[in-house]
């Protein structure tokens, strides 16, 4: 971690143009290792946070159920939002912490904090009561924790040049997708274009970053719930089931990051941003249930099961195994608590898996885009605080999301939360056509370079 900042230097962008005379004098062979060599290591902190993540996010609902009955769909989405309001409140915080001190603080602080929250998690199960209230507490200094993904974008971006930048962006997002699978130099001499930043771009940005997020999270809350109901898996099988769903997916992102590097050289971030929203429409618009097939309805109130006295370690491997004698006595089925279970035709299976194909494609499309022309928007200047605002943006996403969606969920049902999602792309679309022509980068802005 020491060549990850040397305390009192700024970190401008090494420069627009690789090919220039000024790169090829400034840009010595020790510096270019040692700035790869930072940025490989965030390669690596962005892959294990990115573990720990899967490894935890599909056991939530289960364990929720568990460890205190009381808790319902509603207070899971409170839950999923508690980790993304904490990485709101610490993310330009950090990014702030960055720009004036080593970054190497703000990083081993935000993993400090993640051990410690880890910890409270595994053992959530422990009180007598208010189990649901002490995962909450977890949930949130996790997200405090992995507020230090402000850090590793902004390094990134102050360690790279412009045509250096998609690619190293979509290493980095990479590297999340493959956790998902598996559960510089000196250069205050260098020239840089001065401008004003166009902030109808940055705001616009962080508007599209919110909604890319907001997908993410509306996903991610209620794959389990969703399954639940419409093909009565047990709590075994949604995890096992929506686990192998979440890692085909991170196969397929990885691929999808590898074809948009070769992709953008061709047709640029801009359009193939647009064309990851018309996806990912595209994919909730089928999500809509038709039909005359209703899904199996069930009849008995959870609640009135007992809590078990199990560990942590018991709930999670028992999720993994064969149902047990009290799996096999706990309901299955759309629960008649949710009175639209009675009037909803069930959605296919063929649809989901569609729909998951879709939105796979689609939301690392607009993720890694946004953080790309983001970068680039905003030129050649220490990025920590602009990179915080937009990590908080998507942290809001993901608080909003899960609150959205368990609500509109367990009061109107899929068919409505699926449409309105389907609004909301549509008008993300047409803010995107409204700002496309001002998404470029400050140096292209200025006329340093061609577009």
């Amino acid at each position: 971690m020491a060549d990850l900042r040397i305390e009192g230097e700024r970190e401008p962008l090494l420069g627009d143009t690789p090919g220039s005379r000024e790169w090829d004098i400034l840009e010595t062979e020790e510096h270019y290792k040692s700035r790869w060599r930072s940025i490989r290591i965030l390669y690596l902190t962005m892959f294990l946070s990115s573990v720990g993540f899967s490894i935890v996010i599909l056991s939530i609902w289960p364990y929720l159920q568990k460890i205190d009955q009381t808790a319902d769909t509603r207070f899971l989405g409170w839950v999923i939002a508690s980790y993304s309001l904490g990485q709101m409140v610490a993310s330009p915080i950090f990014g702030l912490w960055s720009n004036y001190r080593p970054r190497k603080e703000p990083l081993v602080v935000s993993i400090f904090i993640s051990v410690a929250a880890n910890c409270l998690y595994a053992y959530v199960h422990i009180p007598a009561s208010h189990n649901k209230y002490y995962m909450l507490v977890a949930r949130g200094l996790l997200g405090i924790g992995a507020g230090n993904v402000a850090v590793v974008r902004s390094y990134t971006a102050g360690a790279t040049s412009l045509q250096e930048r998609t690619s190293s962006m979509a290493n980095i997002s990479m590297c999340q997708a493959l956790g998902f699978i598996l559960g510089p130099a000196s250069t205050d001499e260098i020239e840089v274009p001065q401008g004003n930043i166009d902030q109808v771009a940055v705001v616009a940005i962080n508007v599209l970053f919110f909604v890319a997020l907001f997908i993410f999270a509306v996903f991610e809350t209620i794959i389990a719930p969703l399954t639940m109901d419409m093909y009565a898996w047990t709590q075994e099988q949604a995890v096992l089931y929506n686990g192998i769903i979440l890692a085909a997916l991170g196969v397929e992102a990885v691929v999808i990051f590898v074809g948009v590097k070769l992709l953008s050289k061709k047709i640029g971030e801009r359009a193939i941003l647009l064309g990851g929203l018309i996806v990912v429409w595209v994919g909730f618009f089928i999500l809509l249930p038709w039909g005359n097939q209703f899904p199996k309805i069930q009849w008995e109130d959870l609640h009135n099961n007992s809590i078990p006295n199990t560990t942590f370690g018991e709930i999670i491997i028992g999720l993994w195994k064969s149902p047990m004698e009290d799996d096999n006595e706990r309901p299955t089925g759309c629960s008649i608590e949710q009175a639209w279970c009675l009037y909803t035709p069930v959605i296919h299976l063929a649809q989901f898996l569609t729909s998951v194909v879709l939105i796979g494609v689609g939301y690392p499309v607009c993720n890694l885009m946004s953080y790309t022309l983001y970068s680039k928007v905003l030129g050649p200047k220490p990025q920590g605080v602009y990179m915080g605002w937009l990590t908080a943006s998507g942290s809001g996403a993901r608080i909003l999301g899960p609150m959205f969606i368990s609500q509109v969920y367990a009061h109107w049902g899929p068919r409505w939360a699926f449409s309105l999602m389907c609004g909301v792309v549509v008008l993300t679309i047409t803010l995107l056509g409204v700002v496309y022509r001002r998404l470029i980068a400050l140096s292209v802005r200025y006329g340093r370079i061609q577009e």
